[in-house]
């Protein structure tokens, strides 16, 4: 089965930057969305085949996330239950046979880390989330999760030591996230792998000079590491200042 996730700052957008296309050439088992940036009615995407699960920000024009899917769930929850964080419509889950499907849109700590605080109690939030999951079976799940974990998943780890992204409690919830048994699936394969970055600034020709972050993952239950074949960046497809990320997974 083929995952793709891709943080398209804002749908619309990316409507106009040939999405539907890049869409049905990936063609994958599952498509998650970030940042689609809408409300219900706002946008006519339906892709035949699939199944689409939308969660939607309260506020107009912010985060948001979708999931469409050839595999029909056994059950659909949005959010984590948790009213403060489900508002912003950044969590979908599926429920499959063997293991549940997340994809996640985790709030940035925002310039001068004046949300690192709210940040940090979703980070607990969602980690017990997924432990409460796990009781049951095992979970994947993926999305921006707006932190690059360490010096080698950015550019100018120096220069960004402090900012939003790469704070040292930022990177400390993603290793907490491993020391619970969790696989940063792109590491397995590619633990030395440098200029692997997912984001780049739209400012200072970014893009073009790969000055980029990894930001944007695919996570797995340890117990699931044998089913999972590959992992892999696709920072050749445009229409968004991030790029999709993808796994296959038996």
């Amino acid at each position: 089965m083929k995952f793709i996730s891709w943080n398209v700052n804002g749908l619309r957008a990316c409507m106009n930057k040939d999405f539907k296309n890049i869409f049905d050439t990936l063609d994958a088992d599952f498509f998650c969305l970030q940042e689609t940036k809408l409300q219900e009615g706002q946008i006519d995407f339906a892709p035949e085949g699939y199944y689409s699960y939308w969660n939607y920000a309260e506020k107009k024009g912010y985060s948001g996330t979708a999931i469409f899917t050839k595999h029909r769930p056994h059950s659909v929850r949005y959010g984590m239950g948790i009213e403060e964080h489900d508002k912003e419509g950044r969590l979908i889950t599926l429920e499959y046979e063997d293991f549940y499907f997340i994809t996640v849109y985790v709030p940035n700590s925002q310039d001068e880390l004046r949300r690192l605080s709210y940040r940090m109690q979703w980070e607990a939030d969602f980690l017990g989330y997924l432990k409460e999951l796990e009781k049951t079976k095992p979970v994947i799940f993926c999305g921006d999760l707006n932190v690059a974990h360490k010096e080698i998943d950015l550019k100018n780890p120096k220069t960004n030591r402090k900012n939003a992204g790469f704070t040292d409690e930022e990177r400390g919830c993603f290793s907490r996230l491993m020391e619970e048994g969790f696989l940063d699936t792109f590491r397995m394969f590619y633990p030395d792998l440098e200029g692997a970055y997912s984001w780049w600034s739209y400012r200072f020709k970014a893009r073009e000079k790969n000055a980029g972050w990894r930001i944007d993952y695919f996570v797995a239950s340890g117990i699931l590491k044998d089913r999972i074949r590959s992992a892999s960046i696709h920072p050749e497809i445009f229409g968004s200042d991030h790029c999709p990320v993808e796994l296959i997974f038996e």
